[in-house]
C-alpha cells in the first residue's frame, strides 16, 4: 500500500462527492467509532496507509494541542501520532468519502475503529 500524507490526504478529502451516501452513511460520525458489525465492508476500498514502514514500533504519543482527546470530534488528525500512525486509508466505493481505520487491541477483544478524514483537521506536526 502506498503511504499517503499531507497533500495526498487533503486531495482525498476534497474529492468526495457532496451529500449523504447510503453506502457509507452508517460510518459517518463525529470522531472515532467502532465499525458496526452489520456494515457491509465491501462498500469500502483500502487505497493506502499512514504507517511509516521504516518504524517497527510507532509511538503511542498523541497530539492534542487544543486540549482535545482521542475521542474528541475535533481532535486533530496528526499522521505522525497515535492512533493515526497505525491507520490505513479507505474510501467509499460509491462517493469517495475517505476514512481512516485502525485496530484497537484490548485485553480480551479487538475493535475495528473508523473515522472520516476531514481536511480541516489534518495536522502535519512531527514529534
Amino acid at each position: 500500500m502506498p503511504r499517503l500524507l499531507g497533500d495526498n490526504l487533503r486531495a482525498l478529502a476534497a474529492a468526495r462527492k457532496p451529500g449523504r451516501c447510503p453506502a457509507c452513511a452508517p460510518l459517518v460520525g463525529a470522531g472515532w467509532d467502532s465499525v458496526p458489525a452489520t456494515f457491509d465492508q465491501s462498500h469500502l476500498c483500502r487505497i493506502g496507509t499512514l504507517r511509516d514502514g521504516q518504524i517497527e514500533d510507532p509511538t503511542l504519543l498523541e497530539h492534542h494541542p487544543r486540549g482535545t482527546h482521542t475521542w474528541s470530534p475535533d481532535a486533530p488528525i496528526a499522521p505522525a501520532f497515535f492512533p493515526y500512525n497505525r491507520c490505513d486509508v479507505w474510501v467509499c466505493r460509491a462517493c469517495a468519502r475517505p476514512f481512516l481505520r485502525y485496530t484497537e487491541y484490548g485485553g480480551y477483544y479487538e475493535d475495528q475503529r473508523i473515522r472520516e478524514l476531514g481536511a480541516d483537521l489534518l495536522d502535519d506536526t512531527r514529534p
